[in-house]
């Protein structure tokens, strides 16, 4: 049986996880596992799977998780806080530590579990787009693997089996387009967060499917998918496929274009990524190419889509750069969802807080200057808002 921790196991990410895992008793055993808030369900995903050792991240509800589970014979170790999701992924025997943590904050404990010689099932874009300059050569350092979880590069990952070195010519990203796909860019000043947050083809947090409203998300695989698999920028493409049917393509130098093609579910990368290099029988459903019906793609309509082109200007400046595109990312998307800013506001401050950053730009930053920019970027998109708000008030 592989051992394997879970990090976020309360969010999307980690309850699909678990979803494999209960499918797969004789193939999987659950180590450790970290959630952020939800103390009922943790408490129920401990009861149910019998880790060694949990963790919350909000220190204020561990009593709550130490009662919900008193009644427990057996116990797993409990710890709170960001240094006990830390401790959670560095821990014990696990051959894997999935990172279904969102933002920024998956960044440490997916190093510790790196430096613990664990492999990791990449489920949390922002640990390479943020801290690739950091994690690339510790896993290089540490002889781990770095397997990607969510659909689009997982299936790179799968049509890249057996091609050989220098085979490569190109990837194809494909997008849904997001919640407002088929809106004319003259309505995007009308959206409102309930608009955003509803996903035509996917189930998904909050954050992230606001991020695929704007197209960020795909501009942030897009600098993932450069870290992952060493592939230039010109040579990283994205192609609006409605259906989410071709989850990614890559064309080789033979111009031969191979596709992984699925029903939407990310049980499927989610397996594969805890499972490869076997492939292991999974409850899904088939896929029918007839049922599939018509598979349209056209091309992303740059004048709806501004962070795309966000993305792919700071992963060309690269270094500290991606760093501060994602922060500011997470931290306007937030503003968005609290109502604070505008869904049209989003890139406008992302962009803002990239151009003040160009003067302390670096190009090699450590895990220290990384954190330090991912703070800056963040305080500058409140100052950057406070500063519109006071125009607005002005011209009030």
């Amino acid at each position: 049986m592989k051992a394997i921790t879970l990090l976020g196991s309360t969010g999307s990410i980690g309850t699909q996880t678990l979803d494999i895992l209960e499918h797969n008793p004789d193939r999987f055993r659950l180590v450790g596992i970290a959630a952020g808030n939800n103390v009922d369900l943790l408490a129920q995903q401990i009861r149910q799977f019998k880790p060694e050792i949990a963790a919350i991240h909000n220190a204020d509800k561990l009593s709550d998780l130490e009662a919900a589970i008193a009644d427990l014979d057996e116990k797993p170790q409990l710890l709170a806080g960001a240094d006990g999701i830390v401790e959670v992924a560095r821990y014990g025997d696990a051959e894997a530590v999935v990172t279904g943590i969102v933002g920024c904050a998956g960044l440490l404990p997916t190093i510790a579990a790196i430096e613990a010689g664990k492999d990791i099932a990449l489920a949390n874009k922002e640990t390479l787009i943020a801290g690739g300059p950091v994690v690339n050569p510790l896993i290089a350092k540490h002889g781990v693997k770095l397997l990607p979880a969510d659909s689009e590069h997982s299936a790179i990952f799968q049509c890249l089996q057996g091609v050989p070195a220098g085979g490569l010519r190109r990837i194809i990203l494909t997008a849904s387009g997001g919640a407002f796909r088929d809106w004319p860019v003259e309505r995007l000043s009308e959206v409102t967060v309930a608009d955003a947050i509803t996903h035509p083809n996917w189930s998904m947090g909050r954050k992230i499917t606001v991020d695929s409203a704007t197209l960020m998300n795909k501009g942030l695989e897009v600098i993932e998918a450069h870290y992952l698999f060493g592939v230039d920028y010109d040579d990283i493409e994205i192609v609006v496929h409605p259906q989410s049917i071709i989850h990614s393509a890559i064309e080789l130098q033979d111009t031969s274009v191979l596709a992984q093609v699925g029903w939407p579910d990310m049980r499927l990368p989610l397996l594969y990524a805890i499972s490869w290099p076997e492939r292991v029988p999974a409850p899904l459903e088939r896929f029918d190419f007839v049922k599939s019906g018509d598979l349209t793609f056209r091309a992303p309509d740059r004048a709806k889509y501004p962070c795309m082109d966000l993305a792919y200007a700071a992963g060309r400046a690269g270094g500290s750069m991606t760093a501060v595109l994602n922060a500011a990312n997470e931290q306007a998307v937030a503003l968005f969802l609290e109502e604070q800013i505008s869904f049209l506001e989003i890139p406008r401050v992302i962009e803002a807080v990239c151009d003040r950053h160009r003067t302390d730009w670096m190009a090699t930053p450590g895990l220290e200057d990384i954190l330090a920019v991912d703070r800056w970027a963040r305080e500058a998109v409140s100052l950057i808002v406070a500063d519109l708000d006071r125009r607005a008030t002005v011209l009030a």
